[in-house]
């Protein structure tokens, strides 16, 4: 009797101390909080409730502070570091006040004397007037930078991180890891100039595509190649800078008023602009020091030709839907980790005049 009277006392020792350990942890400090001071004497059902939450943590990040939860539990289903879907997020920006940055945005280009009336003669429709509002949303999204305060903005770029890597935890938000997957620097929001925050939209809408998610990661593998490696995501950004001028040039006018939308013909110009890049990039044997000239020739073609881009891009998702299409085939490419992105002399969009002859520069 007295080694299991023992024995109990030890176990219940334990649990206490147990407990005691549970109570000073935030979640259950969240849950005191509101249940507005109440002090359980006895293991109740919200201390239960915290201690499977803290089961159910994964891992956590020591530098970060990060929490994994592992999938399925309680907790997950509001925690941050959750993927985000394109329409999630898009309806994040739908929701929050963006008065302040859709006062910046030029909705179209100015044009006057002779270039005014040539584009009124020969240029492009204009946009239906109730597309014009989801148009400005687009402009709106892309003056909004990378704000580390808001939870949205940290679940697009843990999605972008997760589905380009393979990797099942999260990251931190700043750190080399982002350089390996071709930014500039540590920290993502440096390198977003020029496309602001949809830049991010549109690299989440590649990966969370099921369509698009396999051009992504071939993109990303020939952003890799020993010979031909450019910084994958600093040249997202660029494409971004393409789709934006194309948009306010109104040359996507015609196919928006066609499909009666506009988010989407943004979304899948920039997918099949994307897709040129990579098939000229591989052909042609471009390098980093041809970027700017690559890029600028993209654009002219991109603007001119919207609807074969569109068109090209859907046959070849049509081919890869069915096997039939790679953009690769058996390139030699780096390892894992590429190249750092911070070595490679890169020139994008902005960077380049018109009488340059130069491809040096860093976006």
């Amino acid at each position: 009797m007295n080694e299991k009277s023992c024995s109990f006392h030890n176990e219940k020792e334990l649990r206490e101390e147990q407990i005691s350990e549970l109570k000073n942890h935030s979640l259950l400090q969240a849950l005191r909080a509101e249940a507005n001071g109440w002090e359980p004497a006895a293991v109740s059902a919200e201390v239960l409730r915290a201690q499977e939450e803290w089961e159910a943590v994964d891992t956590i990040q020591p530098d970060t502070g990060i929490f994994h939860f592992a999938p399925g539990s309680q907790a997950s289903s509001d925690h941050p570091g959750q993927l985000v879907s394109f329409s999630e997020a898009l309806q994040h920006f739908q929701t929050v006040d963006l008065s302040s940055f859709k006062k910046r945005i030029q909705p179209t280009i100015r044009r006057t004397g002779f270039a005014a009336l040539r584009h009124c003669l020969f240029g492009p429709p204009k946009l239906h007037q109730g597309l014009r509002e989801e148009r400005d949303l687009v402009l709106t999204i892309a003056q909004c930078g990378l704000d580390s305060q808001d939870p949205m903005h940290g679940r697009v770029l843990q999605t972008i991180y997760k589905k380009l890597t393979g990797s099942k935890f999260d990251c931190a938000l700043h750190g080399d890891h982002w350089e390996d997957l071709g930014f500039q620097g540590a920290n993502p929001a440096t390198d977003l100039r020029g496309a602001g925050f949809l830049a991010l939209l549109h690299l989440l809408y590649l990966v969370m595509d099921s369509k698009t998610l396999p051009m992504a990661l071939e993109i990303l593998r020939l952003s890799r190649h020993h010979i031909q490696q450019f910084p994958f995501c600093l040249m997202s950004v660029n494409i971004t800078r393409i789709a934006i001028q194309a948009l306010r040039e109104e040359c996507l006018s015609r196919e928006c008023n066609r499909q009666q939308k506009v988010i989407p013909v943004v979304n899948s110009f920039y997918a099949a602009t994307f897709l040129r890049l990579a098939h000229v990039w591989r052909t042609q044997k471009k390098t980093i020091s041809d970027s700017g000239f690559v890029l600028k020739d993209l654009e002219a073609l991109a603007k001119k030709s919207p609807r074969r881009l569109l068109r090209t891009l859907e046959i070849y998702l049509a081919r890869v839907s069915k096997g039939q299409a790679s953009l690769l085939g058996s390139q030699k490419h780096c390892g894992p980790q590429g190249h750092n992105s911070k070595d490679l002399t890169f020139t994008g969009v902005c960077d380049l005049q018109p009488h340059s002859s130069e491809g040096a520069g860093l976006i």
